[in-house]
């Protein structure tokens, strides 16, 4: 039986993640901050603990795992990665994070480690037109992320990297582009744009308005948590390195993702466009270099992972609300 660790297990990519690896019968050790704020882990054992500490990630790194899932990170949304309040907490705490776990997987002889990257690494100068954003993996250089969340995942892109020239760890490293799905944040302020549009709609009678930020021509594209797993396993298996794009091709401006979602649910509902925290003005994955590696590239479409996501929110709106009535 395979054994693997899962940093940030208590947050919405480790959560499913320890999902998929118990029905592809691994032994997993989660270990977080916190316990997955929706349902219960699915994690054999289950550590709370502060990567930062590096005796902590002695204690949860203390045998020669098969695999390591480093997805630990302090992040969030527009409203969190782009104020500029934050900025400071998310270069340390990341950035240690990442320092303590490669260095102490391998001094425990892990055999191979993965490293969720960020789209966000991506030079803003190439994502100013909405319409033709450019991602492709080797444009990351001259670097110019719009945000000290990108930079500080290039930054740790290059930690694993210098490791796997300097120690011969096996290091995976992805750059998500937008992971979406039901049980991730959608109200805690960093929610991203699926999910609180998706709050938005289903908090909105039929007929009133919701606030968006900005024009709502700034473009996204966004996966489907089930189809992020399918390229972190596809990844792992492989003998391919990366940095590679883990993300879907369907563009969308956010105008129309709110009348795609407004059409789900129903709903005849304005936008009123308001000054907030933007981030790129186009952003979308490009997938030729994961197909040409790994001979694999999302299928589904963005409307099917919405669907579940916005009842999966529509329903945790209905259980806050009835919370709120009785109190």
């Amino acid at each position: 039986m395979k054994k693997a660790l899962v940093c940030g297990a208590g947050g919405f990519i480790g959560s499913h993640l320890i999902k998929r690896l118990k029905k592809e019968g691994y032994w997993v050790r989660g270990a977080d901050l916190k316990h997955p704020e929706f349902s219960a882990s699915s994690a054999d054992e289950f550590v709370i603990g502060d990567l930062r500490d590096p005796n902590i990630c002695h204690q949860v790194c203390d045998r020669p795992f098969d695999e390591v899932y480093q997805l630990a990170a302090d992040m969030g949304g527009a409203g969190y990665i782009f104020t500029g309040e934050h900025d400071s907490e998310v270069m340390h705490n990341s950035a240690m994070i990442n320092l303590n776990m490669v260095e102490r997987s391998k001094q425990s002889g892990v055999r191979k480690i993965f490293y969720s990257s960020s789209a966000c690494i991506y030079p803003e100068y190439n994502q100013m037109d909405p319409d033709s954003p450019k991602c492709s993996e080797d444009s990351a250089y001259p670097a110019a992320p719009d945000s000290e969340y990108g930079w500080e995942k290039l930054f740790s892109e290059r930690i694993y990297l210098s490791y796997h020239r300097n120690h011969k760890m096996e290091v995976r490293i992805a750059r998500f582009h937008n992971i979406f799905g039901p049980e991730g944040s959608w109200n805690n302020g960093k929610e991203k744009a699926p999910a609180a549009l998706c709050r938005k709609i289903a908090e909105t009678p039929d007929g009133q308005e919701i606030e968006m930020w900005g024009d709502g021509k700034q473009t996204r594209s966004f996966l489907y948590i089930d189809e992020c797993l399918d390229g972190i396993r596809k990844l792992m298996d492989s003998d391919f390195i990366g940095p590679v794009n883990i993300g879907s091709e369907e563009m969308i401006s956010l105008n129309d993702l709110a009348k795609l979602i407004m059409n789900m649910a129903g709903k005849n509902l304005s936008i009123k466009h308001i000054d907030g925290p933007l981030g790129v003005r186009g952003r979308n994955s490009d997938n030729r270099l994961i197909h040409e590696k790994l001979n694999w590239k999302p299928t589904r479409p963005l409307r099917e992972g919405l669907e579940k996501t916005y009842l999966w929110i529509q329903e945790q709106v209905k259980k806050t609300n009835h919370r709120q009535s009785i109190q």
